[in-house]
């Protein structure tokens, strides 16, 4: 594994509104593409509130069927006490989902693909990449 998707790059996957998102998940193998319990809480609560809850789930399963699952365990945890230590004592904190996936991506030492770069750029020792960004 080398990358763990956030919610905001399945969402623009899912949706089609980013080709370079697209493009990069073919290129990459599935074996190296990881999800997190997190991120698919986030994404089943989407399609829980959208217009077609069942049709969305389905998709979003079968997307997300296709990557290793990695759930929020005591590494993570440990992981993410430090890094909300430190957040909060330089009065930069991030929200608290954010604050867990980045705590699973850290434990499995991954590669965060998000377009919130602003807010889990704060986060020391995170290894961010944008694929919506263009190459």
């Amino acid at each position: 594994m080398t990358y763990l998707l956030d919610t905001n790059i399945c969402i623009a996957y899912l949706n089609g509104r980013s080709s370079n998102v697209v493009q990069r998940l073919r290129d990459v193998s599935p074996s190296e593409i990881a999800v997190c319990s997190v991120v698919k809480a986030e994404l089943f609560y989407g399609a829980m509130r959208s217009r077609n809850p069942a049709r969305t789930l389905a998709q979003q399963r079968v997307f997300l069927d296709q990557f290793i699952s990695l759930p929020f365990d005591d590494r993570s945890a440990e992981f993410y006490a430090s890094m909300r230590a430190t957040l909060a004592t330089r009065g930069t904190p991030i929200g608290p989902n954010d604050l867990l996936i980045a705590a699973i991506a850290r434990a499995h030492n991954l590669t965060l693909v998000t377009a919130n770069v602003r807010e889990f750029g704060r986060i020391e020792g995170l290894q961010i990449e944008n694929w919506e960004d263009d190459q």
